[in-house]
């Protein structure tokens, strides 16, 4: 009986599950306090005992995706050269679009909820918080790599929002109707951008 007690997700876990439930079945819905709480099977007051904001559950659940998405284990692998190892990492989100008919549906969805409708402040808060975890990620490789001495220092900021948005264009591309496998393009794109940025500047 004891075991089977220390199986149970802690409650903690399951509002971060029901907030990721919630959140993938409609990213641009607002995750109330109320609502995730009820879908969690906890009070509201054991909710904001973990999460005193609905911006610190919304970061908490963004980033515990991205940790299981796109894990970051690989670029701390010294034995395979930094270049190689940002572009699998980068790699490794643009494949969360999927491809073909999967990734048309992946962006008709982006489309419908964030930029067909008028926008509001559900749906600005919703799209920054996805874009500020996704920075973060990209930004937490780019210090690893400055800390080791294969990046030099600088605005890693700058250098993640350029890193995210040719992972963007990509991702784009994946949905477009095209002839041939994308994968051959997206190899060279990347490693043109990774060269882009580990590139001493002049």
């Amino acid at each position: 009986m004891e075991n089977r007690k220390s199986e149970q997700p802690s409650t903690r876990d399951r509002i971060l599950v029901a907030a990721a439930t919630m959140f993938s079945e409609d990213p641009g819905a607002r995750l109330s306090v109320r609502a995730v709480a009820a879908r969690a099977g906890v009070s509201t007051g054991s909710l904001r005992y973990h999460f005193p904001t609905q911006r610190a559950l919304l970061d908490t659940m963004l980033a515990t995706l991205y940790g299981h998405v796109a894990p970051d284990h690989r670029i701390h692998d010294r034995s395979v050269p930094a270049r190689d190892r940002l572009v699998e990492c980068l790699r490794q989100v643009v494949a969360l679009a999927g491809v073909g008919q999967r990734s048309r549906e992946l962006w008709g969805e982006v489309y419908r909820k964030f930029i067909e409708p008028e926008p509001t402040e559900e749906l600005r808060a919703a799209t920054a918080a996805v874009q500020v975890q996704g920075l973060r990620r990209i930004e937490s490789w780019l210090a690893v790599l400055t800390e080791e001495g294969a990046l030099a220092a600088g605005d890693n900021s700058r250098r993640a929002r350029f890193l995210q948005t040719v992972v963007d264009g990509l991702t784009l591309e994946r949905a477009m109707p095209t002839s041939g496998s994308p994968l051959q393009h997206e190899t060279d794109v990347l490693y043109t951008a990774v060269d882009c940025v580990l590139r001493p500047p002049a």
